[in-house]
């Protein structure tokens, strides 16, 4: 008898001590005119009071925001633009033209949801697989992303070659 309750007995300590989970997947679509990017939270918990810090400063592409028709971009710019979700930049009210970080604080993420913004990010190498005015995947590597949930620690990503940054955050 014993025997056939130990594996009841089991999987409820196991479902017992699960908890749920928040991660957060930033991904980077490039597009024209508008570059997008993606703030998924694929976990299984609501996010409130989320700081977004974007920095593209290692990138291998030496990637830029271009924000402005004069400037370190090339040809075609676009300002930033909240697309979903309520956000807002904590740096100042823009990003600067050339600027290769950005700031932002996300009122909430649901579970299973993403907001986005658009903005056009132009690489700075001298010879590029797409030309300066559109980024590869490759490009954005070494990218970072750091996520601040309601104060809590930060957790750090960095972008692989399929623009992707994924951030594990602590159980909620």
């Amino acid at each position: 008898m014993f025997k056939a309750l130990l594996p009841a007995a089991v999987s409820v300590f196991l479902f017992a001590g699960a908890s749920a989970h928040a991660n957060i997947e930033v991904s980077f679509i490039e597009s024209a005119p508008k570059d997008r990017f993606v703030i998924s939270n694929t976990g299984q918990c609501e996010l409130k009071d989320v700081i977004l810090n974007l920095d593209l400063s290692n990138s291998s592409g030496g990637l830029i925001f271009d924000t402005t028709s004069t400037g370190a971009g090339v040809d075609v710019f676009q300002p930033f633009e909240v697309r979903k979700g309520t956000m807002e930049l904590l740096s100042s009210g823009k990003v600067e033209d050339g600027d290769s970080m950005l700031s932002l604080s996300i009122e909430s993420i649901q579970a299973n949801d993403s907001v986005s913004f658009t903005i056009d990010v132009d690489d700075t190498l001298p010879q590029s697989e797409l030309g300066n005015i559109r980024v590869s995947g490759s490009e954005i590597t070494n990218a970072s992303a750091e996520i601040i949930v309601q104060g809590n620690t930060p957790s750090v990503g960095m972008f692989k070659s399929d623009g992707k940054a994924l951030m594990l955050i602590s159980p909620c």
